[in-house]
């Protein structure tokens, strides 16, 4: 049998550990000792890949309450932790040549809560009310970005945050690189305002135009976000947005992306290793 999916690899931690915030050590009334921070990441990973609800995590796993693990998750979020891993990851694989600076790929689908920050009425789904992923990737589908808005924004509108919150990925001689050559995306897209605003930035669009017929072949290229978001969207708790907190939700997002990004170079160290 495979290792569990929840349970911390060595290599993760050893790249996660350093970014963690230091806690400080109260003398006078120091209560009772804090659960290991690697042991609260197995219950976050626990709640992020079965999706099951904070105050039903098995106690006798030893992850510590729902209520710690959510407030870890929610405090390392906002330190930063998250994103700063997934630059050591994007960096990683950017040493090894293994991101597809070539071109990038970029989708928004939507998913759907009741209620809860960063919800609207979708116009494509009868009005219920929703959120949607943005997502952007470089041509092998590593994420490089996401966003989270609600579901009645216009994809198109967040095409240039997209672009603007790839972090500038190291790994190689020179100055970080942030842009790719072009991008891909589909119809959703089609304004030439932001056409314009994407080759200012040096990046060539690619993107289909409404009202011509399909068979343009950008298909080739796009079908690598949607692997992306088949494996984005089989963490179980990003597969439906059950959390009313916008940032929680975000945090959740954000993880899983390291999560994909280090899969991709696991994929490349057991290549090498052959």
């Amino acid at each position: 049998m495979g290792k569990s999916p929840w349970i911390v690899s060595d290599e993760l931690w050893d790249r996660l550990e350093p970014l963690l915030p230091k806690r400080e050590r109260r003398f006078r009334h120091p209560g009772r000792k804090p659960l290991p921070d690697r042991e609260v990441l197995c219950g976050i990973l626990y709640v992020l890949h079965t999706g099951i609800q904070w105050e039903y995590l098995p106690q006798d796993l030893g992850f510590g309450s729902g209520v710690t693990c959510r407030r870890r998750l929610r405090d390392w979020n906002e330190a930063g932790v998250w994103q700063r891993l997934h630059e050591v990851l994007l960096a990683e694989l950017n040493a090894e040549a293994k991101l597809d600076w070539s071109r990038c790929v970029v989708d928004s689908p939507r998913q759907g809560p009741e209620r809860g920050s960063h919800t609207g009425p979708s116009p494509v789904d009868r009005g219920r009310a929703g959120s949607k992923h943005h997502l952007i990737t470089d041509g092998h589908g590593t994420p490089l970005a996401v966003l989270l808005t609600s579901g009645n924004r216009n994809d198109v509108t967040q095409l240039l945050p997209l672009l603007d919150a790839i972090p500038p990925v190291r790994g190689r001689v020179g100055r970080p690189r942030r842009r790719p050559d072009s991008l891909f995306a589909d119809r959703g897209y089609d304004h030439d305002i932001y056409r314009d605003q994407v080759r200012q930035r040096g990046i060539v669009p690619a993107i289909a135009r409404r009202g011509t017929r399909h068979g343009t072949g950008l298909g080739t290229y796009r079908w690598m976000i949607e692997r992306s978001f088949a494996w984005l969207h089989g963490f179980r708790r990003l597969w439906i947005r059950w959390e009313r907190r916008a940032d929680i939700h975000e945090a959740f997002l954000r993880l899983a992306c390291c999560l994909i990004t280090q899969r991709q170079l696991h994929s490349l160290c057991c290549v090498v290793s052959r």
